[in-house]
């Protein structure tokens, strides 16, 4: 994870999952519009996964 895309996850997540595919920014999406705490935690579990 770089420093830029943790920074992008907490200022606005779903963009920083795009690269991530489809799905994953569908889902940090919709935590972000549930909440904004909801979406930076996905958005840093979906760029913390190594797969």
């Amino acid at each position: 994870m770089s420093f830029w895309r943790v920074l992008l996850a907490i200022l606005f997540p779903p963009l920083s999952v795009i690269g991530k595919g489809c799905g994953s920014f569908v889902i940090v999406l919709l935590l972000t519009l549930c909440g904004w705490v909801p979406g930076v935690i996905g958005a840093l579990v979906i760029l913390n996964n190594t797969n």
